[in-house]
């Protein structure tokens, strides 16, 4: 049976590049994906997926109130899909998330999200808490906090370099996203004393 994935990490992990291999693999060997990616991030009106290493293709956009089941379902009915990916999962809301459950039990077509599991302060994302909740199988990508151990939080930098400890849960444009161990975080978000003098300009 097919399964429903949830591969969260905070930013610079490498999912986007993960899925883009993972995809390029179906295809290669003559089967046929369908990539989705929130409508945040697109060119013109074509989705996009872009990893950090330059690696892209484009997708259909996913936005809220879009019956996700009913645009696969459509799809497949005409050319068979092997894999649904999904980029900035995240973004997804409660209800797209049991869309894609259905995909991957109704369908019988994997369906492989990518994304990350908080925002900047610590809370989660209402597609993150859904996929938490009902996937069966949850894979952590893992990154390194500057210190070394591992990343599990993300701080936000605005234009003038200083951490965001306030604001929008989404924030698509100039802001630069650094991911932290938890200790660290705590730290910058002023929520712990620091014990070194590593850090980001505070506001």
């Amino acid at each position: 049976m097919a399964k429903l994935y949830f591969n969260y990490a905070t930013m610079n992990a490498g999912k986007t590049t993960m899925l883009l291999q993972a995809s390029y693999n179906y295809r290669e060997r003559g089967m046929t994906t369908m990539l989705f990616v929130a409508g945040h991030y697109h060119k013109g009106d074509t989705g996009l997926i872009s990893s950090r290493i330059g690696l892209e293709a484009e997708a259909e956009m996913f936005r809220d109130g879009d019956d996700l089941y009913a645009r696969v379902a459509e799809h497949h009915e005409h050319t068979t899909v092997h894999c649904i990916f999904v980029d900035e999962a995240q973004f997804l809301e409660e209800e797209q998330v049991w869309q894609l459950a259905r995909i991957a039990d109704r369908l019988n077509i994997p369906v492989m999200c990518y994304g990350l599991r908080t925002d900047f302060q610590g809370k989660l994302f209402s597609g993150s808490r859904a996929l938490l909740a009902i996937a069966d199988d949850l894979r952590e990508v893992r990154t390194i906090c500057r210190c070394g151990r591992k990343a599990t939080m993300v701080v936000r930098l605005g234009p003038d370099g200083k951490v965001a400890k306030q604001g929008e849960q989404v924030a698509i444009g100039k802001d630069v996203y650094v991911s932290l161990c938890r200790q660290h975080w705590e730290e910058e978000m002023g929520r712990a004393a620091p014990d070194d003098f590593i850090g980001f300009a505070r506001n």
